[in-house]
């Protein structure tokens, strides 16, 4: 009788180990899932951060182009104002506003 209770324990400890080997292997199934779903999500967000940064780029240097091109058509409308030329109506403008960006390019050299 002995024999026979040993052997019910040990097939019960097996088919718990059976149960706890299937959940094991659920489990890694669902890791595994997982790390294909964020894998893909990373892939997506790195496109995106890419094309994002290369946006930003490019913004900048059309920023950077046209404030160099406002810079120079204050400049020049500034120039004409000091020397006297009046070829706008705004002449007092355009030299306020030159007077700014002078002050902010002394700003931005000390901040260097």
């Amino acid at each position: 009788m002995q024999a026979l209770d040993a052997l019910e324990r040990a097939v019960e400890r097996r088919r718990e180990a059976d149960r706890d080997e299937d959940e094991l292997a659920t489990r890694i199934q669902a890791l595994g899932a997982d790390r294909s779903r964020l894998a893909d999500e990373l892939d997506v967000s790195l496109v995106k951060s890419r094309k994002l940064e290369r946006a930003n780029h490019e913004i900048a240097e059309k920023l950077d182009h046209a404030i160099d091109s406002i810079r120079e058509v204050l400049g020049s409308a500034a120039g004409a104002a000091q020397n006297g030329e009046d070829h706008s109506d705004h002449s007092e403008l355009v030299a306020a506003l030159a007077e700014d960006i002078d002050d902010d390019d002394e700003q931005e050299d000390g901040e260097e």
